[in-house]
């Protein structure tokens, strides 16, 4: 069925078609009618961060920023789903046009700028949400907020998303926020780090559970700055690191119309970006903490590239895109047949 409609929305503007296929599943998961779009994968349950996954292929963030198709979304036979990136207080993002395809490689290009309706609106979202599986919600900064204060932002989210949340990730990453990723530097690191870890046992005692945090890191770091990454995350004892975000990086792509515009590349173009951070990031955490993969999983080979580079589980975003519903089931069985 994507085959058929894909060619259509993509001769609309890319986020007027984002928002279209969004309310389409929305609208087939309230009728009854996923089934005809996805069939669910077989169990493959996995125990990652402590929580059992049924199946390692995840949606990644920023497909779903304000949690408005959860349901829907996991219908396509997601093991989990990451919402976000929220922010404390709502905010447009960037001016239109900040959408782009790059369909002869694969990629898209976004300098969305966590355009989002603010974390109390996705937190009702979440409430009100047919779905009791898998959640992880992604939290960042506001734009306006001075990166010296980043913390506070990101506590606020915490405190907030905790109780709805699975797991929570921790967006240093994105390229679209600016001064974001200098959070990804040893002593910034190393201080947010020391205040995230606090208030998360805090709650824990004040819920009653213990919801795991994640980092999500940036496919354009060196092996260096990986390995100060990798000691941070264990020092503090973080639950989980997702590698990678966009790159700011157009190998490949220069050519290309829109390959140029400002922004975040993700896509194939990213893959193999995202898993030489993934190798390496293992090599150094021996264990220590799982690795969720994301980043070019345009199908089943490149999940299992990733679990095999040391990924305990794979997110999906700009494959999705360009593949339609039908890869969650492929890298399903090709993670499954490793």
């Amino acid at each position: 069925m994507y085959s058929l409609l894909r060619p259509a929305l993509f001769r609309l503007d890319p986020e007027t078609a984002h928002h279209l296929t969004l309310g389409g599943l929305k609208a087939a998961y309230a009728l009854g009618l996923s089934g005809l779009i996805a069939k669910r994968p077989a169990d493959d349950p996995r125990t990652v961060m402590g929580l059992t996954f049924p199946n390692p292929v995840g949606l990644a963030a920023g497909l779903d920023k304000n949690g408005d198709c959860i349901a829907g979304l996991a219908a396509l036979g997601f093991g989990f789903i990451e919402i976000g990136t929220v922010t404390p207080l709502p905010q447009p993002g960037n001016p239109r046009p900040r959408l782009f395809r790059l369909p002869q490689a694969q990629g898209i290009i976004n300098r969305m700028g966590f355009n989002n309706n603010g974390v109390d609106w996705l937190i009702e979202n979440v409430k009100r949400a047919d779905y009791r599986g898998i959640l992880g919600i992604n939290i960042g900064k506001n734009a306006a907020t001075p990166i010296g204060k980043a913390a506070d932002d990101y506590l606020i989210c915490l405190r907030k998303v905790y109780a709805h949340a699975s797991y929570v990730t921790v967006n240093i990453s994105s390229p679209n926020t600016r001064n974001l990723r200098q959070l990804q530097g040893g002593d910034e690191l190393d201080a947010l780090l020391s205040q995230l870890k606090a208030e998360q046992l805090k709650l824990a005692d004040t819920h009653g559970k213990y919801v795991p945090i994640a980092l999500k890191i940036a496919p354009d770091l060196n092996a260096e700055q990986i390995k100060q990454i990798a000691a941070l995350l264990t020092k503090h004892r973080i639950d989980g690191v997702i590698a990678t975000n966009t790159t700011l990086s157009r190998e490949g792509v220069e050519h290309l119309p829109h390959g140029a515009e400002t922004g975040g590349l993700s896509g194939a173009p990213v893959r193999n970006k995202s898993t030489t951070v993934i190798r390496t990031l293992a090599a150094e955490l021996k264990g220590a903490l799982p690795i969720i993969g994301a980043g070019g999983i345009l199908n089943g080979e490149d999940a299992a590239e990733k679990i095999r580079a040391g990924a305990a589980l794979v997110q999906v975003y700009s494959g999705l895109i360009y593949r339609g519903p039908a890869l969650v089931g492929e890298c399903c069985a090709a993670i499954r047949a490793l």
